[in-house]
């Protein structure tokens, strides 16, 4: 693995063939069920605006929270905040340099932890992320349901068990389980031919490594449905916070109603015609939501709060100040 890792593995990523705690930390988190395509503008611009851990302590969550508007899974936002606030108050404004005093921190699981040490600090320490669940389960042929909580705690110990001796060897190890996940053991369509594991992987000995990993356990997934209201005023939009807890917790978002005949009796009240926008369709973790937008320019912003509740007009050229869930910032951007 770590011969293939430097010679066949990926090389030039922002956040690799360093040992800086903080960078490392930060590409972990933001890789969590993200396209690397993806995570590599937003880790650039992320680093500009907040360069080191004590940056990011110091500043508001609405500008965290702004800078991460786009991305999804925003408790990763709100978790880096907290975390790095952690860093600065617990430890000084250094990382602590083992996993095990890692995983403690808000945000950072064993894996994420175990990623950190080994790349910055060479510790020995088995990183288990989705992708490196499926590696080697089909390499070991483990075919133990990772839904229940001792098979996992079993392949823990199956990924310890085959760390590299040589802690200068970790990096390159670590990461070339992740470019294996990521690039060649892919979960629909393997390439076993170009894998450096063929010969002793127990999948591809039996023709069938789509069969791994085992989990039976799946989410029940939900629909829900709501409106929301559009309203423009003098070139800004009208912007109510979330709450502290559940879906979009902390973002700014238009007005959400539970139905049309609700959105109904907010424009009655604000005396204007609300015209529908075409449905959005987001899928969310656990639930599919719609969403129906409906839009109004007022002539007078007097009676808005009074009929809606608190918020804010915000500059529609000022949007990339606030964060805003994905579907939203795409709705009044395009």
């Amino acid at each position: 693995m770590v011969a293939w890792q430097r010679s066949q593995g990926r090389h030039g990523l922002p956040w690799q063939d360093q040992r800086d705690p903080y960078r490392v930390w930060l590409s972990e988190i933001m890789l969590q069920q993200t396209q690397v395509t993806t995570v590599l503008a937003y880790y650039a611009r992320f680093l500009q605006r907040f360069p080191d851990v004590a940056a990011l302590a110091q500043a508001p969550l609405d500008d965290v929270l702004a800078a991460w508007s786009g991305l999804g899974y925003y408790s990763r936002a709100r978790n880096l905040h907290r975390c790095a606030q952690a860093v600065m108050t617990a430890h000084g404004g250094r990382f602590p340099a083992s996993a095990e005093q890692l995983a403690l921190l808000p945000g950072i699981g064993r894996s994420t932890a175990a990623a950190i040490a080994a790349f910055c600090f060479g510790e020995r320490a088995a990183i288990l992320d989705g992708n490196v669940k499926r590696v080697l389960t089909r390499a070991l042929g483990f075919g133990a349901d990772l839904a229940v909580a001792r098979h996992e705690r079993e392949l823990w110990v199956r990924a310890c068990e085959l760390l590299p001796p040589a802690a200068a060897d970790m990096p390159a190890y670590t990461q070339g389980l992740m470019d294996l996940g990521a690039t060649v053991c892919l979960a629909r369509r393997p390439n076993c031919l170009l894998c450096p594991l063929q010969g002793d992987c127990v999948a591809q000995r039996e023709g069938m490594p789509q069969a791994y990993p085992v989990k039976t356990r799946k989410l029940k997934r939900t629909r829900r449905e709501h409106w929301w209201l559009w309203l423009e005023h003098a070139g800004a939009v009208w912007l109510q916070q979330r709450p502290a807890t559940g879906v979009w917790a902390g973002l700014w978002s238009l007005p959400l109603l539970d139905d049309e005949a609700a959105l109904d009796a907010v424009t009655r009240r604000l005396q204007v015609h609300a015209e529908p926008q075409p449905v959005i369709e987001h899928a969310l973790t656990h639930f599919d939501w719609t969403l129906h937008p409906r839009r109004a320019v007022l002539g007078s912003a007097a009676a808005v709060e009074a009929a809606l509740g608190p918020g804010r007009w915000t500059a529609l050229d000022a949007l990339d100040t606030v964060g805003l869930p994905a579907p939203l910032k795409k709705l009044l951007t395009s």
